[in-house]
């Protein structure tokens, strides 16, 4: 066994690396929490100060908290991501150069996921950004001629092995494949940060295997946490459309945001309290509710998604996620033909594993419950290659399809086209968003397995600069997945099942969901480019797809506490949650000349807030001088038009039965 190098001071790694690699530095980075910040920061720091040797970083999801920005956002983002962050979060130095547009000119940067909107404006990250389907990435990797790879780790007392924790996506596949390239085995450096929670089983791996192991002494800063984003009603109607078509005892893969928020708590609801979902479906669709397919779950559903995250917490807690699987193809098969014995039951239950993942990220909340969560549960989290969650193909096809029954692949959408191609990573104009990521991946696997379903969600219509246009659009200059791999989309207005129609049904289906705003619009050029007969038609029910028409049917349940602001925990405070509510109504307000105007108007005519915690909060209870005034005004206003009446307040017993 080759004992690694072992450093304590950071530099000192860093001089490790620069001496055990020749010629440009190609390194490799994972992606999200799993990149070691303080390290990657040492190493740029030597890569500006020697020009002569280049530095190529290949890497994704950069995560950079935000900033203070100016006027009520600043006054709002500013304390709150000093605390929620930390004071001494070390910031991807690249990324601050990266939206400053001063990368040195030998020092590259190449992400293949981008942290969402966040470089539209980047200049060098458009232009180096690689579009890759996840489970291409490690293939890439060895294109480039990857000799180095650096990670975060976690160590736990008294175990020889490090765990990777939060990122055995692509580290070893990246190995695999550069060493099948017939290049040399890169050099690998760790960096053990005792904040991270440690995952065992399939997340471990020997120390040796990498050359140096990197410990810096402490403080150590937190761990970045996603804050959670209030949920709409728009997000709760496709939560709950979206949960009706998950099957007890099938798979479930689902991405992140507001809208896998909405998902999650509806599958909670119906787990744990089966009437309180029923009357929420009785609001959207009174045949939904009446559904007898909807109980509780009795099996349980796997768990088997790139990403694991809140959601999957919150539903491991209530006992939805709790279906076993193992890596025995003949076990699995006797228990899919009705043979398994009381041996092979026993065996699921002491070796299984209900949840497997690539990667994660969440909220500190989050990371608290991988810490605490006891051993038996822990074991049931197994945290795999992107090569093995990601795709059927390469592994064991057959086990996997076993594994994988009646399953159910979440993602999400910006946009979709009326002949029923997503939009999900860029713009017309080519710059991206965010990135492919691993959504291709999972709606063609959806195409491959006989009962599965790829299923793709998005919010019927937008509001941007004053304006509110449809995401639902006849074409658009940039596709994500194509129309030939179109199956299920929801919105909050329903759901259109596409897969295997005929371009006039899907453009039917499509516009069925769309805002009645927009449904002439798209049934007219439907018309006009003679995809659909010139008498066709929507059912006279899709004119009530209105925002005022939800908000009205969720109402009354907002205030039973069924549709809690958030319902996965909020990292924001009570008043810090009115401040959302306010800050988004204005924004939305004041967006476009017009809008600003009257708002200003009615904000000067109007008395100063009752409020008085919130104007603290915001460092405007004493404005001084004309702008601070204004905004004091302004805030006063939208917390008076965003104010709601006291709910009950929502149970988490409710959810755990």
């Amino acid at each position: 066994m080759t004992v690694p190098a072992r450093f304590e001071n950071l530099d000192d790694a860093v001089e490790f690396l620069y001496a055990r690699t020749r010629g440009d530095l190609h390194l490799g980075a994972p992606l999200g929490l799993g990149k070691p910040h303080r390290l990657l920061n040492a190493i740029y720091a030597r890569a500006s100060a020697e020009p002569a040797r280049r530095l190529h970083l290949y890497t994704a999801l950069s995560l950079d908290p935000p900033g203070g920005g100016r006027g009520l956002e600043g006054r709002f983002v500013g304390p709150f991501a000093r605390r929620h962050f930390g004071e001494d979060f070390p910031r991807l130095a690249y990324v601050t150069a990266l939206k400053r547009d001063a990368l040195p000119a030998h020092i590259e940067i190449e992400e293949f996921y981008l942290q969402s909107g966040a470089l539209l404006n980047s200049p060098p990250a458009q232009q180096r950004y690689a579009s890759l389907n996840y489970t291409h990435v490690a293939r890439a990797l060895a294109d480039r001629g990857v000799n180095a790879i650096v990670q975060k780790v976690a160590r736990r007392e008294g175990d020889a092995r490090l765990s990777l924790s939060c990122n055995t996506d692509l580290t070893q596949d990246a190995v695999d494949a550069i060493v099948a390239r017939g290049l040399p085995r890169p050099l690998l450096i760790a960096e053990v940060d005792p904040q991270l929670p440690w995952l065992g089983g399939s997340a471990t791996v020997a120390e040796d295997y990498f050359d140096a192991v990197v410990a810096p002494p402490g403080p150590h800063p937190q761990l970045f946490g996603l804050p959670r984003q209030p949920v709409t009603d728009a997000d709760y109607a496709i939560g709950f459309y979206a949960s009706t078509l998950v099957r007890d005892g099938g798979t479930l893969q689902i991405g992140i945001g507001a809208l896998a928020d909405a998902l999650c708590h509806a599958l909670a609801l119906r787990h744990a309290d089966n009437a309180g979902y029923r009357r929420v479906l009785a609001a959207l669709d009174p045949a939904l509710a009446a559904r007898e397919d909807l109980a509780p779950f009795a099996q349980g559903l796997y768990g088997c998604s790139e990403m694991i995250n809140e959601g999957f917490r919150r539903l491991v807690e209530v006992g939805v996620i709790k279906r076993k699987v193992l890596d025995d193809e003949a076990l699995m098969r006797r228990l899919a033909e009705g043979r398994a014995d009381d041996a092979d039951r026993a065996r699921l239950e002491r070796e299984g594993e209900y949840l497997h993942g690539g990667f994660y990220l969440g909220s500190p909340e989050f990371y608290d419950w991988l810490r605490r969560l006891p051993e038996d549960q822990r074991r049931g989290i197994g945290m795999r290659r992107i090569s093995e969650v990601n795709e059927l193909y390469g592994g064991n096809e057959t086990l996997e399809r076993l594994q994988r029954r009646d399953a159910r692949f979440f993602n999400t959408c910006m946009m979709a086209t009326a002949l029923g191609a997503a939009v999900s990573d860029g713009l017309a104009d080519g710059r991206v968003v965010s990135g492919v990521g691993g959504q291709y991946n999972f709606v063609a696997m959806a195409h491959a397995l006989p009962d599965a379903r790829s299923v793709l969600m998005l919010r019927a219509s937008r509001d941007a600069g004053g304006r509110t246009g449809s995401n639902l659009v006849w074409n658009y200059g940039h596709t994500t997945i194509a129309r030939h791999l179109r199956d299920i989309y929801i919105s909050e207005y329903g759901i259109a099942d596409v897969r295997g129609r005929t371009d006039e049904d899907c453009v039917l289906a499509m516009a069925g969901i769309a805002d009645a705003r927009f449904q002439g619009e798209l049934l007219d050029t439907a018309r006009r480019e003679r995809k659909i007969r010139a008498d066709a038609a929507l059912p006279a029910a899709a004119a009530a797809n209105t925002p005022r028409r939800l908000q009205n049917a969720f109402a009354p349940l907002r205030g039973e506490g069924l549709l809690p602001d958030y319902p996965l925990g909020s990292d924001f405070t009570p008043v810090e949650q009115r401040l959302v509510r306010a800050l988004g109504w204005l924004k939305a307000a004041t967006a476009g000349r017009g809008g600003k105007l009257k708002t200003v108007a009615r904000a000067l005519v109007q008395g100063r807030s009752e409020d008085q915690e919130a104007l603290q909060r915001m460092d405007l209870a004493a404005p001084a001088g004309w702008g601070a005034r204004l905004e004091a005004r302004l805030l006063a206003l939208a917390l008076r038009e965003t104010r709601l009446p006291s709910p009950q307040p929502f149970s988490r017993e409710r959810e755990r039965g």
